[in-house]
């Protein structure tokens, strides 16, 4: 290994004597006798190493390396100092010297101070080959980011387009029937494409924020729901709770099924009502999801209403967020549990 080396010491003799020595080494040896004119070389010549002498005739190592690194140059540097001055080189050490060299007569001397080169230099080199590939990893992952959110948008905007061919239908259809299972169908494309839409417009194309994400989602399904007739209000109350896209997904459509089970069923006498979904955090690790209204209640044991494919679809993907769905026993209305292990 050929190693550039600038040697920074007002001795003409010892320098000559390490510019001999590192040359039978294969090294290239510039020597500088003050800090003028090692800047002149480091600006005219690139250099691996620099080795510094503690004592010069106008200053020390110590100025020289506080210059050296006020002017940005990272060159690593060797310190040299005498026999019992380890203090000193320590100091240098915590001023960014790389290694030192405890200066002798005797040939030990000139073969600690290779050694220390080789090793300084090498160092130097698996540094700035980690910086440049933890670069190459950093741009990797934007541009993997850059891309997963387009796709993201591109799927958002594609599902919204399908939702928007099942409103035109829903128009058309001329059977209730019809018209109740393609409004169910739209909502739960609603339902993933809004938790598309909440990766896209995230920091972390990664994760969704379930407050935003339910909220927005509450509020698509009541607009589609809507009946002027039976004006059902519909409340939020999530915390920012933040979960990969799976999961959110699994969440988007447990909220989206049961909000409109109760918009369907919970109301059926009454002009109005309201429908509640909470997610909060219970307990280190745990969070609950709840859906509750004041309506006639369920029986967790009764069929199903329609055709049981939102009570399956409930019913799956509760149990791949934690215990699985529950009802409380309350004296009116339904409270829908669905507990969730936030760390799976």
């Amino acid at each position: 290994m050929n190693v550039r080396i600038l040697y920074l010491d007002d001795d003409p003799a010892i320098a000559r004597l390490v510019q001999k020595a590192l040359g039978r080494h294969g090294h290239s040896v510039s020597h500088a006798e003050d800090l003028e004119r090692a800047l002149g070389l480091l600006a005219s010549e690139t250099f691996d190493v620099i080795v510094l002498d503690h004592y010069l005739s106008n200053m020390t190592g110590h100025d020289v390396l506080t210059h050296l690194r006020g002017r940005h140059i990272m060159t690593p540097v060797v310190y040299v100092t005498g026999s019992n001055e380890a203090r000193i080189a320590i100091e240098a050490i915590k001023a960014g010297a790389s290694d030192y060299v405890i200066k002798t007569t005797s040939e030990d001397f000139l073969s600690l101070l290779e050694s220390a080169i080789r090793q300084s230099v090498e160092n130097a080199r698996l540094r700035e080959a980690k910086v440049k590939a933890e670069e190459e990893i950093r741009l990797g992952k934007e541009r993997a980011e850059a891309l997963l959110s387009e796709v993201n948008h591109r799927v958002a905007n594609s599902l919204a387009l399908v939702a928007s061919l099942l409103r035109l239908q829903i128009a058309n259809a001329r059977s209730d029937e019809v018209k109740a299972e393609l409004t169910e169908t739209q909502a739960r494309i609603t339902a993933i494409a809004g938790m598309h839409r909440s990766l896209y417009t995230s920091e972390d194309v990664s994760r969704v924020d379930m407050k935003i994400y339910i909220a927005n989602l509450v509020r698509e399904i009541g607009g589609s729901l809507a009946n002027p007739d039976r004006p059902i209000a519909l409340s939020v109350d999530a915390e920012p709770i933040s979960l990969s896209a799976d999961r959110a997904v699994s969440i988007g459509m447990i909220v989206t099924e049961l909000v409109t089970n109760a918009v369907k069923y919970a109301y059926p006498e009454r002009g109005d009502g309201e429908i509640r979904v909470r997610l909060r955090h219970t307990e280190p690790g745990h969070a609950l999801l709840t859906v509750e209204d004041d309506g006639i209640g369920i029986s967790p044991d009764a069929a199903p209403k329609g055709t049981g494919l939102g009570s399956r679809i409930i019913k799956s993907m509760a149990a791949t967020l934690g215990d699985g769905l529950a009802y409380e026993d309350v004296a009116a209305g339904t409270v829908a549990r669905v507990p969730i292990d936030l760390s799976r």
